[in-house]
């Protein structure tokens, strides 16, 4: 049976910030001793903007600060019992039993969130919580969409939110799309 769901991105759209940089700002304060990565974290960085490494690459580098909290799915709820009163407000009344999410973000931080605020069907990047590694392909651009026909094969894109560019080919897929600032909607404009 075919059905239009409403899909969301989730960082900047439905959570004002970006969950991995708070969480990772976080556990800094929390475990100080994870500071210790910070400058393998700048180093990569910097070999990313330069072409020299994959943006999972640097990800992976900044995640290794997971290797050092021995509770991170603790560390999760604990971070969420504080943050997720970030989630934005117009989602209330947007909110419908058979939304998705779809973030680049790690499922174990983006996933305990959608379930506080009833959302059960969470696409998000595969990362080893215990030692930052990626399960396969980084959850952005195209793979975004690969993972949805995969999981949702048949089902439609109704509306979609986003606050990202690089949601573009999500936002060509929907019947209608928006564009996400602060708690403001608009209707999505695509970059030229």
């Amino acid at each position: 049976m075919f059905s239009d769901m409403n899909v969301y991105d989730f960082d900047g759209t439905l959570y004002d910030g970006d969950s991995t940089v708070s969480f990772l700002l976080y556990l800094f304060r929390r475990h100080p001793g994870t500071m210790r990565r910070l400058p393998a974290a700048g180093a990569a960085f910097f070999r990313m903007r330069a072409g020299k490494i994959s943006l999972t690459a640097f990800k992976e580098t900044v995640y290794r600060v997971f290797a050092d909290v021995t509770d991170v799915p603790g560390e999760v709820e604990r971070f969420w019992n504080k943050k997720i009163k970030r989630i934005k407000k117009w989602y209330r009344t947007a909110a419908r039993e058979d939304d998705l999410v779809i973030s680049a973000s790690p499922e174990f931080i983006v996933k305990p969130a959608c379930e506080r605020i009833g959302i059960r069907r969470v696409i998000a990047s595969r990362v080893d919580p215990a030692t930052g590694r990626f399960d396969g392909i980084n959850c952005r651009d195209e793979e975004k969409i690969r993972r949805m026909r995969e999981m949702f094969p048949g089902e439609t894109v109704g509306d979609f939110y986003s606050d990202s560019h690089a949601d573009d080919p999500l936002a060509k897929l929907a019947e209608r799309a928006f564009w996400v600032k602060g708690e403001k909607l608009s209707p999505w404009r695509f970059r030229e």
